[in-house]
């Protein structure tokens, strides 16, 4: 599986955990990194939604094509794919779901 990142940010918060800590939080920064390395090791989006604790859901609205799985709590990583099978995930954003 291959992972891109919408920002530079966001490839430099994965890559370096303080980055990523300084960003988001000790729980968010240090999820952010375990679900990207989950999303690596993933062979389809199937098996991406049927791993416990993950809630991977596609979106609705105006994020139709994009999916979110938890991070903590209100947290969760925005994604989307390219292709039916799991070949290219492009992270977009970490959201607050439910605002501030």
């Amino acid at each position: 599986m291959i992972v891109q990142f919408r920002t530079g940010k966001l490839e430099r918060c994965y890559l370096e955990s303080k980055q990523s800590i300084r960003e988001f939080g000790a729980s968010v920064g240090r999820k952010y990194i375990q679900r990207i390395n989950i999303i690596k090791a993933t062979n389809s989006l199937d098996d991406l939604k049927k791993l416990p604790g993950l809630r991977c859901h596609p979106l609705k609205g105006d994020r139709v094509g994009q999916y979110a799985i938890n991070l903590t709590g209100f947290y969760r990583l925005i994604f989307t794919v390219e292709g039916d099978i799991l070949n290219i995930a492009v992270i977009e954003e970490v959201s607050k779901h439910y605002g501030d």
